[in-house]
C-alpha cells in the first residue's frame, strides 16, 4: 500500500498544487503517493480499455484510463477545499457527461476498474472498496494479474453483494451495460 503522508487533512485544493508528474490520491484527507504501474499492469489496462472504448463509441458513456482524477463527491461538497476524496482509478466509466470537466470526474462514476499490484492490494480491496461502495459506484471490478481473474462487484441496495468471479478465458457481462461482453482471453494473453 502506498505510504500515507504525515498530516491527514489534505483536500482537492492541495492536490491541484502538487507536481503534475506525481500521482497522488486523497482518501478522507490522507494523501497517498502512487507507484508507477508495471508493464503487466499496463498491458491488462490496455486490453480492457480497448474493449470498453470500442463498445462505448457513439454511446453516452465514456471510458477514461489512469491518470484520470475522480473527485468522489458524497455529501454536497461545493469547493475544492471541501473535497477530501480524490482517486485515480485504473479505468473509469462515466455515463453522465455533466460529471466530466477539464480536471476529470466530479461525482460518482458508473464503473471503476482497479488492477491489483503488490503495493496496492490493501488499498484496492479494502480502503477503495469501502469508499466506492459508500459513494455509490454502481460497479467495481478488481483485476488480479497473478491469479488471472477479475472480481466484479455490483451495488445493490447501497451495498456490494457477493462478487462474480471471472477467469482468464471468461467473458464478463457488465451489469450497467447488459449487451457489453468483455473478453478476458486477450486481456491476459501473453502476460
Amino acid at each position: 500500500m502506498p505510504l500515507p503522508q504525515e498530516r491527514g487533512n489534505f483536500t482537492y485544493a492541495d492536490y491541484l498544487s502538487w507536481p503534475q508528474h506525481e500521482r497522488w490520491e486523497i482518501i478522507d484527507g490522507v494523501a497517498y503517493m502512487q507507484a508507477a504501474p508495471s508493464s503487466v499492469h499496463q498491458e491488462i489496462l490496455t486490453g480492457l480499455l480497448v474493449q470498453f472504448h470500442q463498445y462505448l463509441a457513439g454511446k453516452a458513456g465514456k471510458v477514461y484510463p489512469a491518470p484520470f482524477c475522480v473527485r468522489l463527491i458524497e455529501n454536497d461538497e461545493k469547493n475544492d477545499e471541501e473535497i477530501i476524496k480524490v482517486v485515480e482509478p485504473d479505468i473509469t466509466v462515466v455515463c453522465d457527461k455533466s460529471k466530466v470537466d477539464e480536471k476529470g470526474c466530479c461525482g460518482v462514476p458508473d464503473l471503476i476498474v482497479e488492477i491489483i499490484s503488490p503495493t496496492s492490494t490493501e488499498m484496492d480491496k479494502l480502503v477503495k472498496f469501502n469508499k466506492y461502495e459508500k459513494a455509490g459506484v454502481g460497479e467495481y471490478w478488481i483485476v488480479e494479474p497473478e491469479g488471472r481473474f477479475v472480481s466484479v462487484f455490483v451495488l445493490r441496495e447501497q451495498k456490494y453483494g457477493r462478487p462474480e468471479i471471472y477467469a482468464e478465458n471468461d467473458k464478463i457481462k457488465a451489469a450497467i451495460f447488459p449487451d457489453l461482453l468483455i473478453d478476458l482471453k486477450p486481456v491476459f494473453e501473453g502476460i
